[in-house]
Formats: structure tokens, sequence, C-alpha cells
């Protein structure tokens, strides 16, 4: 035996314009059948009419509501009338209509076994029915919408309209979740300058970093060694908002490498000055946070600054003014910053160098690049993608043989390849092949060329920094055997590509790492360190 269907329960807003059914003194308006009236026109539809109808209004509206009530008893006698009183202070104060909605969710019994709920969103005021939706959203009040209106072929809208069901839950909307797939996949593949790219953990980063910059405009804090792309990766965030935004995003995008900020001038290039503010200063002069206003701040190196710098720019961020260097006068501009470092910036907090507050305020999103060396199976692809670009700006194509790629690729692709400074030496390295390369083709002579060139770079930087491995600084006389040696140095060298102690870990213990039910590779590299009496920052330190 089939169940009886479910009562039809609606829930909406007494509409003090659209619903208005009085004249001044209370009494019923002799013209108000002949207009459009969206909670009459809800209760007139011939194949779907509520079995009850709560209706929420204000006190003041007590005499037009009874006379509504009157007037749906003549049309829909069949539907329970419910008045039920919500206390706005302020119906335009989003805080107050939601808290009142919220209370009257929590205190109305929801019996979804016999009664099916909608919420009609065609009466209140815009704030009123964004909150309805909020609380559809979140489920709750478990409802679906509906929305009345005029007929279209009745100019005078003195009808009784349509109504329409809006079912929240977008996993039935085929078609446009198909639409917001593409078009994350799109905004993506911006992010990453349109190269395919096959690392998981680098492509799973770039799908949470795109979701973040469509819907916030809060800083971004990108971390990762020398030359992993922060630079270009912030470039093509400010890009993609633009796009999306229009002509709404007006203002500029404003870089600079806050390692060049030194002393003085740094306060001045930042937050600018006034003509005779020091010596010197014959003229005023904007700074970068008044540039970048209604725009993006990319301060590349935030490591960098000096503490003074450091909270003069968290006050900027929080409240979006500051004070000119020699000036009594406040200074506004709303911007977007995106901090780019390669230091560990807990670890600065730690040693005193870095304000604690200002990290908390620009960690909110973080996203850690990885190395190069951590990308192998992003090389191909970004060679493919170097070549074309070298080619667009030289203005003559470029290609490689079969065997000088074979040959290039197994190189670069090596464990024991360093890739010192990362996506820039590996750009340096297509670049040099492709415009020494005969007749716009690589062959295998230029790879091997290639390969001996940075394999001497590389060790013309160790032998800078010692001698020997760059290990006797840092033991202090202390003798070790050699495979301790080979060993050690082998660790301090992931340790110098790395921003942290967990990506350095990551790297090193990437094998043995999957076979342990608890992972700590911090706490793992840590205590390798301490057997020679060094930690991280004795490492990492240049």
């Amino acid at each position: 035996m089939a169940s009886p269907p479910k009562r039809k329960v609606v829930i909406g807003f007494y509409g003090t314009v659209l619903d208005r059914s009085a004249s001044k003194d209370g009494s019923p308006h002799p013209k108000r059948w002949d207009r459009w009236r969206p909670t009459l026109s809800l209760c007139h539809q011939e194949d779907w009419a509520p079995d009850r109808l709560v209706l929420l209004t204000q006190k003041r509206f007590e005499r037009p509501v009874r006379v509504l009530v009157q007037d749906l008893a003549s049309i829909s006698p069949e539907t329970e009338v419910e008045v039920c009183r919500v206390h706005l202070r302020d119906p335009w104060d989003f805080a107050d209509v939601y808290a009142q909605l919220s209370a009257f969710a929590d205190g109305f019994t929801f019996n979804e076994d016999d009664e099916e709920y909608f919420l009609h969103i065609t009466t209140g005021t815009h704030v009123a029915q964004i909150c309805l939706f909020l609380l559809a959203e979140t489920r709750t009040i478990p409802a679906k919408l509906v929305q009345t209106s005029p007929n279209s072929r009745d100019p005078r809208g003195t009808g009784y309209g349509t109504a329409q069901i809006i079912d929240l839950d977008l996993s039935k909307y085929d078609r446009l979740a198909a639409r917001f797939e593409a078009q994350s996949r799109t905004s993506a593949d911006f992010l990453k300058a349109g190269i395919q790219t096959r690392s998981a953990k680098y492509n799973t980063l770039i799908e949470g970093l795109e979701r973040v910059v469509t819907r916030s405009r809060a800083p971004i804090l990108l971390t990762g060694a020398t030359g992993v792309g922060k630079t270009q990766l912030a470039r093509r965030i400010d890009e993609l908002v633009r796009q999306q935004a229009g002509s709404t995003r007006r203002g500029a995008f404003v870089e600079a490498n806050c390692a060049t900020l030194r002393g003085d001038g740094a306060m001045s290039a930042l937050f600018g000055h006034v003509r005779g503010a020091f010596t010197g200063a014959v003229g005023a002069r904007e700074g970068l946070l008044k540039a970048a206003d209604g725009g993006v701040l990319f301060l590349d190196e935030i490591g960098e600054l000096g503490l003074d710098e450091q909270a003069m720019l968290l006050r900027a961020i929080e409240e979006g003014v500051w004070l000119p260097v020699g000036s009594d006068r406040e200074v506004s501009s709303r911007f977007q910053l995106i901090a780019g470092t390669n230091r560990d910036l807990g670890a600065e907090v730690a040693a005193g160098r870095f304000r604690e507050d200002l990290l908390a305020r620009i960690n909110l999103w973080h996203f850690e690049l990885p190395a190069l060396a951590e990308r192998l199976e992003d090389i191909e692809p970004n060679l493919e993608f170097e070549l074309a670009r070298h080619g667009a700006e030289d203005g003559r194509r470029v290609s490689i043989s079969r065997e000088a790629r074979v040959a290039f690729l197994s190189f670069a692709t090596s464990p024991s390849t360093p890739w010192r400074a990362n996506f820039r030496d590996f750009a340096a390295a297509i670049t040099r092949m492709a415009t020494l390369a005969e007749g716009g083709r690589i062959g295998v002579a230029d790879v091997r060329a290639e390969v001996a060139r940075l394999e001497a770079l590389w060790a013309g930087f160790s032998g800078k920094e010692d001698p020997k491995d760059g290990l006797e600084s840092l033991l202090g006389g202390l003798e070790l055997d050699p495979f301790d040696r080979v060993q050690l140095a082998a660790v301090v060298r992931a340790c110098r590509r790395h921003p942290s102690l967990a990506a350095a870990g990551r790297e090193l213990f990437a094998v043995s790492r999957a076979q342990k039910a608890s992972r700590n590779d911090s706490d793992r590299l840590k205590k390798y360190l301490a057997r020679f009496d060094l930690d991280w920052a004795a490492v990492t330190a240049r």
C-alpha cells in the first residue's frame, strides 16, 4: 500500500510592498485584486497549493497581514495559515536578520517524514532572501526554494502568475556542475601557464590555490626554494583574478624583492615619504603599498624585512592605513598581499627575526611549491614549454632530436641531478641549447655540452662554499669516516634546497616513509643532524 503524499509546508515573509492588501486605515484596499500579490499567487497555483503556510511578519504589519490572511482563505481554504512574528530591529542588517531567522529555525519543529518544506524567496528584503538561501543551503532549514512571478503575458500583473521550485542539491544539475568543473580546470591550467604537469603533488596544490584565489582576496603565502616559480605564479594569480573580475579589478600588480630593501630606504620604498622627511627627500614618494591600491602587492623574500617594516605592514594589511615616513597624516590602500619566501618563517619567529602576529596574518593560505627535484615527472612537459617560449621570444622555431631528448631527459630526471636553482637553472639550460643549436635543432652534442656546463657550474658553487664538500665549517674539525661524510654532505645539500625541515625530510625519506605507520620527517631529520651536533639553522645558514 502506497504511503500518503507528504504535506507541503511553505515558509515565507509577508511582502510589505508586493503583498500589500490594506489601506492606510487598515481596511481592505478595494483595488487589491487588480495587481499581482506573490503570497496570494503561491496559494492559487492549481497543481501546487501548500497545505500549510507559515507567514513571517512583524507586529507593526498586523492589520494588513490580517487582510491578506482573509484573502488567502477565500482562494485557498484548504491552506492552513500560521502567522509567526519575528523581531527585526533593522531588516537590512544582515547579522540581525540572519540571527533572528536562525533562532526561528532552531525553534521550529521539522517533521521530514510527513512534511516537505519550501522557502518562499520572492518576498522580504534582499537581505532576508539571502539569509533564507544560506539557511537552506546549510540545511539548517531542510527546504527547497520556491519562487513566484507574474505571468509575462499579463503586463499589469493582475493574474496569479507562476511558481518555480529550486532544489539546492547541485548534484542534480549535471550540466551546471560540469560547467563549474570545466571553468575550474581552465583556471588551474591558466595558473600553470598551460603546462600539462604530471606531478600529483603540484596539481593538487594548484587546484587548491585556484579555489582560494577565485573566492578570496585574503593574503597568500608562497614558500619554496629559490627558483621554484613563486614570482611567476604570483603574476598568474593576478592575471587570473583580473580576467574574472573584468573592469572591477583596476589596481596594478606591484612586486618587490624585500632582500633589496635595506635600512631607511625600505620604509620609504614600501610606505612612501613626504617632502623633506629626510636628507635627500626633495619630493614626496607614493610607496609600493599605495601603488598597489585596488590590486596586488607581491613581496618576495618577505622574511628579509626588518621588524619595524613588519609592524607597519601588519597594520596596513589589517586596517588598510599607515603613516608615510615624516608624515602625521594617514594614507590608505586596499590591496591583496601575496608574500613569497624561501625561509622557514616559523624558525624565523623562534629566532626573533620575524613577527609572530604578522606570520599569523599572512599564513591564512599557505602553499609550499615543491622543488624541481620533487617534480621530475614534470620535466618533460616543461621542456616543451621552454622550447615553445624560446621560439616565440626569438622568432624562430627550435626542435630537439629524439636522441637528444632521451639524453637530456635521462640527465634531467636523474635523482643525482641537483638543479640547485630549480627552474632558473632549467630554463637557462634550454635557452642555451636552443640558442646554440645549428639549424634550429638541438642535437646530442648540444645536450652533452650543456650537461658538462651545468655540472661544472654546480661543482664551482660547491667549491666556493668549501674546498672539500662544504662540511668543514659546520663540523668544526670533527673527523668523520668517508661513508658518513658522503651521507652527511648529501643531507646538507638537500636541506639547503628546501625552506623547511619537513620539505627536506620528505625528499630524504621518500622511500622509507611509505613503510612507516607514523611519519614525522622533520623529527627524523632533526635527530640525524643532532648526531653531528648540528641543527637546521646551522646547516641552512649562508
